[in-house]
């Protein structure tokens, strides 16, 4: 039996299929309403998923380098904000972990850092981030503060090849680093509550962060104090070695996209992140009663707008799904994100048949009670760097 992994999910808007909001089951006039993601948050943590992430980008085309992305009228256009969707969502769930995505570039590092402290203490110890490098020209014409930035991948389609992007990187691992940083600027017991004496805080157990960066500089402590995780889970997506690179330097858990298990091994070898990064893969998935009912809503969906997906996608049903989850299971991968090509509707099958077969087949790690997103993935609570050391006599 391969060793057991942990299940994921995905979340954004409609679906990961484009034309997804067009579907039977859609609500696409729900999609920025809370009880919509309230409802997928409580089917997904139900479900005994250990996390989930939530899309999101600076504009109105989202990601997509596409000439028209900005402009076009048949794709899902708008959306919440993630950090703020997420703290929403900590109090209406009790288990699954809040990933909510971020972009690196241009929300300021210290904003960033006190949202995700703040979905910690909401959340008691489920808050992580997907730390998005980069930025596309839409985005920064939105802020206004930037000229020049990433157009997308170089010819040779390697991140390594554009000055803009490994920038770009660079940066995204000041901000995980700040993040951290102030993560840490306050001790576990700095605040004292001594109602006799009236001294609330004790001062020497918080700490400035004196940081100067390539990008950005901070001095001082953050707002918020400890949460309950010491530091909020940091991911990220990865493709190619530069992604790697830094997800193995700067994360905790990194999301991946093999073509099939035969490539994970490849793909570990080249993340050689060591015991303390939980490597994710991720697989875009439409599930239905039978292949040949899937196979038909696949190409309706691709008639409408056709996907352009990096992940490997599985269209058939919930035992084609599991037995693409054990594969790379077997492969040795730690955990598998699914994206839902359809949602509510993918979402509900993979809680109802999907996450029960799974199970069944003693592939899925059991919810062993752990109190934090990070203990539940297997990583320790990590003490606050500016804590004084104990010395031994």
């Amino acid at each position: 039996m391969p060793d057991r992994i942990h299940l994921a999910v995905a979340l954004d808007g409609a679906g990961w299929h484009p034309a997804a909001w067009r579907e039977p089951g859609a609500r696409p006039t729900e999609l920025t309403s809370a009880l919509y993601w309230r409802d997928l948050a409580r089917t997904a943590d139900a479900a005994g998923l250990v996390l989930a992430t939530i899309e999101d980008a600076l504009s109105l085309g989202g990601r997509s380098f596409e000439p028209d992305a900005e402009t076009r009228r048949d794709r899902v256009r708008g959306r919440l904000d993630a950090v703020l969707l997420a703290s929403f969502l900590a109090p209406a769930t009790r288990r699954i972990g809040l990933v909510p995505t971020a972009t690196t570039t241009h929300p300021e590092p210290f904003h960033l850092a006190t949202g995700l402290q703040t979905l910690d203490h909401v959340s008691r110890g489920r808050a992580g981030v997907r730390l998005v490098a980069g930025s596309t020209a839409q985005e920064r014409k939105n802020f206004g503060r930037r000229a020049d930035g990433p157009t997308g991948l170089p010819a040779s389609g390697r991140v390594e090849d554009d000055p803009a992007l490994l920038a770009a990187f660079r940066e995204a691992g000041e901000v995980a680093d700040v993040i951290r940083r102030l993560a840490d600027s306050w001790e576990d017991d700095a605040i004292v509550r001594d109602l006799e004496s009236g001294r609330f805080l004790d001062r020497e157990r918080v700490h400035n962060v004196a940081f100067e960066g390539e990008f950005f500089s901070i001095t001082g402590a953050s707002i918020v104090p400890r949460s309950p995780q010491g530091q909020p889970l940091i991911t990220a997506l990865a493709h190619q070695t530069i992604p790697y690179r830094f997800a193995a330097e700067h994360a905790d858990l990194v999301f991946v996209t093999p073509s099939d298990a035969s490539a994970v091994g490849g793909i570990l070898d080249e993340l050689d992140g060591g015991d303390d990064l939980r490597v994710f893969a991720d697989l875009l998935v439409l599930v239905d009663e039978t292949r040949a009912g899937a196979e038909a809503v696949w190409s309706r969906l691709q008639d409408r707008a056709p996907l352009t997906t990096d992940a490997r996608v599985v269209v058939g049903t919930a035992d084609d799904v599991v037995d693409e989850i054990r594969a790379l299971a077997e492969a040795g991968v730690d955990g598998v994100r699914l994206r839902p090509a359809r949602l509510p509707v993918d979402l509900d099958a993979i809680a109802d048949r999907v996450v029960p077969r799974a199970a069944a087949a003693g592939i899925l790690l059991p919810d062993d009670g752990s109190p934090t997103l990070r203990e539940r993935v297997g990583l320790p609570r990590l003490a606050s760097r500016y804590a004084r050391q104990e010395v031994g006599a």
